[in-house]
């Protein structure tokens, strides 16, 4: 495994004391901390200051260069910070001393970049990306190509689809992606040794295509031999039209010969299904024994001892579940989503259901056969079209409501796994409003708060009050209602998961009644660091001290109440 780490080498020392280092770089010689960042020889000095948390540092790291937050390693004398949400004065840095940054570069993918014109360049692009994203990267650096969304990126003598992942594409470290800026014609490209041999063929004498589209693949050239059904455990209940039009569309692009393409990126299994012309993605299938930790989990990960996920409080192989229940209580403002009706939720999760599938290209690490023991039960979510994630961006270009809506949606849940890789970021209307999509729910519902994290507690919408809308709907929440709906839906919540549940949604409730803003209530349910219990942890341990054994769970959920307004007064008069 390659890494980019940084140190100071004694040479690197002589530079920082240099006359007119300091004024070069714009940095203060009253900054408590320098970070210098030394990848593939190039040195970028950042301004850290002791207040700063591990997340904003990593924040900035990922706007600079574009290593995902999640691919980075802060660390200090062999330490690494326990949370995003510590600060760096918690490392124990003292003035002068360095933080280290380890960057795993495994994931990453050289691409050289070619133009007609002879321009060439080259970009570090991680393997989970798409060559969509590949051509964003390139528009931000080349501004004189003008619109990349109307060129053409060819390897091999095919044109990439922009859904295409980098990972399908570059098998090796030197494949190359040339960028021809030539809108009328169509580019192809051969091997010549380690070259590329580059020609140009006019796209109105297309001789193996009809209209200049893709010729689609008739099911009769095709083996018949997958299946996706839903799993239905209510028969009175009558699916959206949205959840019939996700699977027949899944199931029409598997009959075109379209088979599912496994996402490089996140821990477990999943895989995007494909729509009958294979040009775009319809929906993400997730088999509950792909789960990480889970039996066939195609990672490599160790199968779970004691049946306990990857996140504190969560079991391995509920995780669609926990997918389908989020979707199923993100009711619309006005109220329970009444079925079979098309009504969008509060925070936007994607319609989601339960379905059997077979394909052979899903992870079979015992072989595959057209069978009834390889069939996969899981989770099926429709596919939101996006502009990346909110590690992507900063996060200042936010509207504050779609930030509320998911702060909602996540301490309602009590997520255990909120971070800014799964909120998806789109784009709608003529003025390109940005709206954000609440994604990979699989770990809601826990039996503990232990694990409660939440990326948008370091965002300043977090710090806003809610509206008087949002109020309203928060108003309306009711959890016994809730627990009742998915018991009707074939979930019966685990008696320690609705006890969580119970209370994560009298904490919304009572704290957005008190005036509380997200910031507030969130920080109540998320451990400051692994080894300080959170407020509302330390809430219900004061329950169980004062209830007899034979208490029941109504009357504990009231003990719960009666001191958690105690400290939600507190909170109100700070």
């Amino acid at each position: 495994m390659s890494i980019a780490s940084v140190a100071l080498s004694p040479a690197l020392e002589e530079v920082v004391n240099f006359p007119g280092f300091i004024g070069r770089f714009g940095l203060d010689l009253d900054d408590p901390i320098l970070i210098f960042l030394s990848i593939s020889g190039s040195l970028s000095p950042l301004r850290v200051m002791e207040s700063d948390l591990i997340a904003s540092v990593k924040l900035r790291i990922q706007s600079i260069k574009g290593f995902f937050v999640k691919k980075q390693k802060l660390g200090y004398d062999g330490r690494e910070p326990a949370r995003n949400d510590s600060q760096v004065r918690d490392c124990g840095l003292a003035d002068g001393e360095l933080l280290h940054l380890v960057i795993r570069l495994s994931d990453l993918q050289a691409i050289s970049v070619k133009t007609l014109g002879g321009k060439e360049f080259e970009l570090f692009v991680e393997r989970s990306r798409n060559v969509g994203y590949v051509k964003q990267k390139i528009a931000l650096r080349e501004n004189e190509l003008g619109n990349t969304w109307d060129h053409e990126l060819t390897l091999d003598g095919e044109e990439l689809d922009d859904q295409r992942l980098i990972t399908d594409l570059c098998k090796d470290g030197e494949s190359v992606i040339h960028l021809l800026i030539r809108k009328s014609a169509k580019v192809r490209a051969k091997p010549v040794g380690k070259d590329f041999e580059v020609s140009i063929d006019d796209v109105t004498h297309n001789h193996n295509s009809v209209d200049g589209r893709r010729r689609l693949i008739s099911p009769q050239e095709k083996p018949k031999d997958f299946f996706v059904e839903p799993v239905v455990v209510n028969h009175e209940i009558e699916p959206p039209s949205l959840v019939k039009e996700l699977i027949n569309s899944t199931i029409e692009g598997l009959e075109n010969g379209n088979g599912p393409i496994k996402s490089s990126d996140g821990s477990g299994g999943a895989y995007f299904m494909q729509d009958p012309s294979g040009n775009k993605y319809v929906s993400v299938f997730k088999p509950i024994d792909e789960e990480p930790l889970a039996v066939n989990n195609p990672h490599g990960q160790p199968v779970s001892v004691d049946g306990e996920g990857l996140k504190k409080g969560t079991q391995v192989g509920e995780g669609a579940f926990r997918e389908v229940a989020a979707y199923i209580l993100d009711y619309p403002m006005t109220g329970t989503r009444t079925f079979p009706h098309d009504q969008p939720g509060f925070a936007g999760v994607p319609p989601t259901t339960m379905v059997k599938c077979l394909h052979k290209d899903f992870n079979h690490p015992n072989g595959y056969s057209f069978s009834p023991e390889n069939t996969k039960i899981g989770s099926l979510q429709m596919f939101v079209s996006n502009v990346g994630t909110c590690e992507d961006m900063g996060y200042g270009v936010f509207p504050v409501d779609q930030v509320h809506k998911i702060s909602v949606l996540d301490i309602r849940l009590a997520n255990a796994d909120r971070h800014g890789g799964n909120i998806l970021v789109s784009r709608e209307g003529n003025d390109g409003q940005i709206v954000l999509t609440p994604i990979d729910h699989g770990y809601c519902f826990p039996n503990k708060f232990e694990d409660c994290t939440f990326e948008w507690l370091y965002w300043p919408q977090a710090k806003e009050p809610y509206s008087p809308e949002t109020l309203e709907y928060i108003k309306s929440l009711d959890a016994e209602q809730d627990i009742e709906l998915l018991r009707i839906h074939g979930w019966e919540i685990p008696p320690p998961c609705a006890r969580v549940f119970r209370i994560s949604t009298m904490l919304l409730k009572k704290g957005a009644a008190k005036g509380l803003t997200p910031f507030a209530i969130g920080s109540m349910m998320c451990r400051e660091t692994l080894e300080k219990e959170s407020e509302i942890e330390q809430i219900i341990n004061d329950a169980e001290a004062i209830v007899l054994p034979e208490t029941t769970e109504e009357e504990f959920i009231s003990t719960v109440s009666a001191i958690m307004d105690c400290c939600l007064d507190q909170h109100s008069r700070n």
